[in-house]
C-alpha cells in the first residue's frame, strides 16, 4: 500500500484547496469530512482540475471507532487537520459545540493517531491566538492566550494540548500554522468559499453584495486609528495558504517537536481598501454602511511572515488584485456556491470514492 495523507475537513474551503495541492504534488489523499459546513461537490471538482481524486470518507473526528477503522484500512503517513467550527459569533452563543468539536475532537484524533503509530500532524490554527497584539507586524514569539471568544480559545487550547503532547512523546512532529485571513479561490473558478447562510467573513460578504444576493455590507467601526478608520487585516490567497501547508508537511518529516509558523503576507489592507479593490476588479458597486464596532474586534493585525520564509522557503506570491479576481470568478460562476450545480453528488457509504 502507498502511504497517504489524511485531510480532516478536506471538503471545506481551505481543506479542499490543500487537498488539490497535495494531489498536484503527487500525494495520495484520504479526506474525512462530516459535511456540516462543506460540500462533497468540491472534491468532485478537484478531479476536474487535476485529473485525480481523493478517497472520501463521510464521518466525524469525534468518532473514535471510525478513526481506528480508517487508520487500519489506509496506510496514513501524516494528517492535515482542518476539521472544526470557525464562526466567532456562533462560538459566543454556542461555546460548548466549539469546545466539543475543536478541542475534544482533536484529542480523539490524536489518540487514534498515536494508537496507529502516526505522529506527523499539520494543525490549522489561527492568528486569533495572539488576541490584540501590542504591535504589528505579529511574530510567532508574541504572547498568546488573551482571547475574547470561544473560537479563538478553542484553537489556543488545541495548541497547548499539542505542545504538551510533543513534550511528553518525542515521536511527535507537529506544525502549528497560524493563518491570518484566507481569501480568494482557485483560478479555475471551480472551488472556492461557500459559507452556510450569511457569510461571517469579509470577502464572501462583499462578493454576495456584488451579485445582489445581499443588500449591503455593514462595516463594523469607522473610528479605528488606521489609514481610513476601518479595521486592517492581513489577507492571504487561499492557494498560497495551501502551498504553505505542503511546505510545513515537508519540514516536519525531518524536524521533530512543535513548530510554529505564521502564514500571512506581511501586508495589511483596510476594509474600505478591500471594497475598492473588489469594485475595480468586478466592475460592480458594493454598497456599504459604517456601523458601530463589534465587541472584541481589534484595529489592525498583520503577520511577520519571515520565519516561514526562512525555515520553510515559503512566501505568499499572489497579490490583492489576484485575490479579488479569483474570488469574483468563483462567485460570479457559482452564484449559489456548490448548490449552483444540482443535483449534488452524495457519498453512499462512510467509505466512498468521489469518482
Amino acid at each position: 500500500m502507498t502511504s497517504k495523507i489524511l485531510v480532516t475537513g478536506g471538503a471545506g474551503y481551505i481543506g479542499s484547496h490543500a487537498t488539490l495541492a497535495l494531489l498536484q504534488a503527487g500525494f495520495e489523499v484520504v479526506v474525512l469530512d462530516n459535511l456540516c459546513n462543506s460540500s462533497v461537490e468540491s472534491l468532485l471538482r478537484i478531479e476536474g482540475i487535476c485529473g485525480k481524486s481523493p478517497q472520501f470518507i463521510q464521518g466525524d473526528i469525534r468518532d473514535r471507532g471510525l478513526l481506528d477503522e480508517l487508520f487500519s484500512s489506509y496506510r496514513i503517513s501524516a494528517v492535515m487537520h482542518f476539521a472544526g467550527l470557525k464562526v466567532v459569533n456562533e462560538s459566543v452563543s454556542n461555546p460548548l459545540s466549539y469546545y466539543e468539536n475543536n478541542v475534544a475532537g482533536t484529542v480523539t484524533l490524536c489518540q487514534a493517531m498515536a494508537s496507529a503509530g502516526i505522529f506527523r500532524l499539520v494543525f490549522s490554527s489561527t492568528a486569533n491566538v495572539y488576541g490584540e497584539p501590542a504591535q504589528v507586524p505579529v511574530r510567532e514569539d508574541f504572547p498568546t492566550g488573551a482571547l475574547t471568544n470561544p473560537y479563538g480559545r478553542s484553537k489556543f487550547m488545541v495548541e497547548q494540548i499539542l505542545q504538551d503532547l510533543a513534550m511528553a512523546d518525542s515521536r511527535w512532529s507537529i506544525a502549528l500554522l497560524r493563518y491570518f485571513n484566507p481569501v480568494g479561490a482557485h483560478s479555475s473558478g471551480l472551488i472556492g468559499e461557500d459559507p452556510n447562510g450569511i457569510p461571517s467573513n469579509l470577502l464572501p460578504y462583499i462578493s454576495q453584495v456584488a451579485i445582489g444576493k445581499l443588500k449591503q455590507l455593514s462595516v463594523y467601526g469607522g473610528d479605528y486609528p488606521t489609514v481610513d478608520g476601518t479595521g486592517v487585516r492581513d489577507y492571504i490567497h487561499v492557494v498560497d495558504l495551501a502551498e504553505g501547508h505542503l511546505k510545513a508537511l515537508e519540514k516536519i518529516s525531518t524536524k521533530a517537536g512543535v513548530n510554529i509558523w505564521n502564514l500571512g503576507t506581511g501586508q495589511g489592507y483596510s476594509v474600505l481598501e478591500m471594497i475598492r479593490a473588489f469594485e475595480q476588479v468586478s466592475g460592480r458597486k458594493v454598497p456599504y454602511q459604517i456601523v458601530d464596532r463589534r465587541p472584541g474586534d481589534i484595529g489592525e493585525s498583520w503577520a511577520d511572515p519571515m520565519r516561514a520564509e526562512k525555515e520553510l522557503g515559503w512566501r505568499a506570491k499572489r497579490g490583492l488584485q489576484q485575490m479579488m479576481a479569483d474570488a469574483w470568478r468563483w462567485q460570479s460562476s457559482n452564484p449559489s456556491g456548490y448548490s449552483t450545480c444540482l443535483p449534488q453528488a452524495t457519498p453512499d457509504s462512510t467509505k466512498s470514492r468521489t469518482n
